[in-house]
């Protein structure tokens, strides 16, 4: 008798804390998401005095034609972008996937690479290769009689570098739609006396068509708020991503990048839109019955996509390759000989090596605070049972910023945290408020791979845990944390390698006394310091390898651990 009433008061004080932590969860998504946008979208409405408006600031942008060419470019850049980065990424997840080619660990990692580097990087890349003293434009110094010369500074630059930045995130999509194959519609298409041709258009196409639809709008979105790349090869192409930026900071019209931004989220909330319809429908052709795609070696078919992927390969190589090279080379064009002497920023717009320090911690932070809380948050959704309707509100807005752009967020937390009336207004100017604005940037993705994670773990373990008596964050302690202890470090990975290539969301935030490596590289291009710009992207790139490296090295330890606790 005695022990039921200890169980029933530790269960009673269970429920008691799960509901205090899920009610906590959602007020707090609710005020660093939900609360800035609303913040955000009421300026649109008003004029710089604060006074009601109406829909003046979108008629005034859209009437206005310097404004409104401004949309079109933007559209033209995205699309153009989207059917080079899908088409090239496609092949390239194919070859992967679908042949028996050599080389394919190589050739995956050598596709992830431009996620290391931030934006601007594979503008300088291109300024150092087709500039005015480009080495392919001056024909490699003299070497060759005539070079090649391309309009760089405008729509082919931006686009060069947009489909560098978008090729990767089109590759993981396109690959894992890829992987997932029934091998017994095409026995079934052989058997009909369907070729080759036949199978790609009657059975691949089809089976892939979600992975597409989902690539094609993320890449779309990607391009559409990108703002690294135009500001360093855009030239006096204007995109919206540059307008927020000139508003914002350059003329200091809040309003109107307001209604920049109000523009630069409708495709993105369009695409996640289509994103969520896309991995439902994606899930559910799934089934038991399936049969893995048997890969049949052909050895021209194989060589054909190897020498693919070496090329895509080779040109995302000697894009890092020549950065390196610029950062080291003394003055280019003239003096090639090399110097380590743009690594020491303190006699240019960089501010020396402070700004990557800062960088690296607030990506320390960012990582830690995000891992905890994604990890907690997805786990009071996922493995709770009290208050659901609450946990569904969660659940939305734990996705909802994978619908909102960097520009967005970081204008968004401008009008909220810059409120004298705001509680939070201590956080404007703080190392916190970038931290705050890189979790939120990137929460999505991590809160989706920790739910997916937690789905796996039987639901066993909390009922024991309940039925003996055992709090339910000892069994989180104990069980769930080491279980998922693989994913835990993949998110804060994630974490720390987008903030220290992140510039959309922070470069409205920063403080003039802290700079962040991203912010000190847009400067020193706007200087005109391209050199020490390259030599800071160079150790932006070469720190989040050498995460990524131990990432890697720790993590196949852990899932070996992992898998001998789960045998016990």
């Amino acid at each position: 008798m005695f022990s039921t009433r200890v169980v029933r008061q530790k269960m009673g004080r269970d429920e008691w804390l799960q509901k205090i932590l899920i009610t906590a969860m959602v007020v707090s998504l609710f005020i660093s998401v939900l609360l800035p946008l609303g913040d955000l979208f009421s300026k649109v409405f008003v004029d710089s005095q604060g006074n009601y408006i109406g829909l003046t600031n979108l008629i005034h942008y859209f009437s206005t034609p310097a404004l409104s060419l401004s949309f079109s470019n933007t559209m033209y850049i995205s699309v153009v972008t989207t059917l080079i980065s899908v088409s090239l990424a496609f092949l390239y997840a194919y070859a992967l996937t679908r042949t028996d080619m050599k080389g394919k660990v190589f050739f995956r990692y050598v596709a992830l690479l431009p996620l290391f580097s931030p934006t601007m990087m594979h503008g300088i890349a291109l300024t150092y290769l087709f500039g005015n003293q480009g080495l392919i434009t001056k024909g490699f110094f003299g070497m060759f009689e005539h070079g090649i010369q391309i309009e760089l500074y405008g729509p082919v630059g931006i686009i060069i570098s947009e489909v560098i930045y978008t090729f990767p995130q089109a590759y993981l999509i396109l690959a894992a739609s890829l992987m997932f194959a029934d091998y017994n519609l095409y026995e079934a298409a052989e058997t009909l006396g369907a070729g080759k041709t036949r199978k790609f258009l009657t059975v691949t196409l089809p089976n892939v068509k979600y992975g597409l639809v989902s690539a094609i709008f993320v890449c779309f979105s990607m391009s559409f708020t990108d703002f690294g790349a135009p500001k360093v090869v855009g030239g006096q192409y204007n995109v919206l991503a540059t307008d927020v930026y000139k508003h914002v900071i350059g003329q200091q019209n809040l309003s109107m990048g307001a209604t920049v931004g109000l523009i630069l989220i409708l495709p993105a909330i369009l695409a996640f839109i289509v994103d969520r319809i896309v991995e439902r429908k994606q899930s559910a052709a799934i089934t038991a019955k399936s049969t893995p795609y048997k890969i049949v070696p052909q050895s021209w078919r194989d060589n054909l996509y190897f020498a693919y992927c070496a090329v895509i390969s080779a040109a995302i190589f000697i894009l890092l390759i020549t950065v390196v090279f610029a950062s080291l080379v003394k003055v280019w064009p003239y003096d090639l000989s090399l110097s380590f002497m743009h690594f020491d920023f303190s006699t240019v717009a960089g501010e020396g090596l402070e700004p990557f320090w800062n960088s690296l911690t607030v990506s320390f932070y960012s990582a830690v605070a995000g891992t905890i809380i994604t990890f907690l948050y997805a786990y009071l959704i996922e493995k709770s049972r009290y208050l659901k309707g609450v946990r569904m509100i969660g659940y939305f807005l734990s996705i909802l910023p994978l619908a909102l752009p960097g520009l967005v967020i970081g204008l968004a937390y401008i009008f909220y945290f810059n409120n004298p009336d705001n509680p939070l207004n201590w956080m404007y100017g703080t190392i916190a408020i970038l931290i705050l604005a890189n979790v939120i940037h990137f929460y999505a993705v991590p809160f989706i791979s920790a739910t997916s994670a937690l789905k796996k773990l039987d639901r066993e373990f909390e009922m024991a845990s309940e039925s003996m008596g055992v709090p339910f964050y000892k069994t989180f302690f104990r069980v769930t944390v080491p279980m998922s202890l693989p994913t835990i470090l993949e998110i804060a990975v994630y974490y720390f390698i987008n903030s220290m290539v992140t510039i959309s969301a922070v470069v409205f935030l920063y403080s003039a006394d802290f700079k962040l490596a991203s912010v000190a590289i847009v400067n020193m291009d706007d200087a005109g310091d391209v050199a020490p710009a390259a030599a800071m992207s160079v150790l932006i790139v070469l720190t989040n390898i050498l995460i990524r490296i131990v990432y890697e090295f720790v993590t196949k330890r852990l899932r070996k651990r992992v898998e001998a606790w789960q045998t016990r």
